[in-house]
């Protein structure tokens, strides 16, 4: 082996050229640790301008930036992402590099719509659910209820928008909507009307019945001496509707027939 000058060379070569990859690799991470590389800004601004209602520099400060490490070269990005997500209100965020010691965080915030469920979470326009403040939704707009088996936000936040549209025929708003775990919806109009739906049979039965009351809306209005408390629309060929009356008399229920 050793009278093998070829072989001889070829050792040398490859030991020299591992030599070489140890210093360069010594050289690179002795610069990257300079401390010009070290993260002296952090720049946090929203996807529009003005975007930023609920993100503030205090809730970063606790939230995001202890879990941020490394300098310009070695933070990770992912990392550096999911600790911004992690903060209340932060849809979603982007991060990128800008030479040679800064970071740009760039963030989407969600919109509140409403309330899910009864544990204090909101839903957003998005149909994303997520854990806020509810005061401070509740200075940005009038919440919606919602509710719904854990899964069904998107499905129940796409009936709630065909709702507005169908009762809006009559200016009624949906102030709730609720999807039973029997899978049974209601909703709960901005007249104090609670209208029961019930199941999907079929791609048009929640929009038939809709359209069924609508139809008789205003000539049940016109004929009821006290307001209408609830409309069951669940009956086949008729529904069945409750009366509030004054306080310290009983309510009334009425079915009516084919209609």
């Amino acid at each position: 082996m050793w009278h093998d000058v070829k072989m001889m060379n070829n050792i040398a070569n490859a030991l020299f050229g591992l030599v070489l990859l140890v210093l360069i690799a010594s050289g690179v991470w002795w610069v990257i640790q300079r401390p010009m590389f070290t993260l002296s800004t952090i720049k946090v601004v929203g996807v529009t301008p003005q975007a930023l209602r609920h993100v503030n520099v205090v809730t970063i400060k606790n939230s995001a930036l202890p879990k941020i490490r490394g300098n310009f070269f070695t933070a990770n990005l992912d990392a550096v992402r999911g600790a911004f997500e992690s903060v209340p209100w932060v849809r979603k965020a982007s991060v990128q590099r800008e030479w040679p010691n800064k970071l740009t965080v760039t963030l989407d915030e969600h919109v509140a719509l409403g309330t899910w469920g009864d544990d204090g979470r909101l839903i957003s326009v998005a149909g994303d659910v997520f854990t806020a403040n509810l005061a401070e939704a509740e200075d940005d707009t009038d919440l919606i209820a919602f509710s719904g088996p854990d899964g069904s936000e998107k499905e129940v936040l796409t009936q709630y928008l065909a709702f507005k549209e169908w009762f809006g025929r009559v200016n009624l708003t949906p102030d709730s909507v609720t999807y039973s775990p029997r899978y049974a919806w209601s909703v709960n109009l901005n007249n104090g009307m609670r209208v029961e739906l019930g199941r999907i049979q079929d791609g048009s039965t929640l929009k038939s019945r809709v359209d069924k009351l609508m139809m008789i809306y205003p000539k049940l209005v016109a004929n009821a001496q006290d307001s209408i408390e609830s409309v069951d629309m669940r009956y086949p060929n008729g529904l069945a509707m409750r009366y509030a009356h004054p306080q310290g008399s009983k309510k009334q229920t009425k079915a009516i027939g084919k209609t």
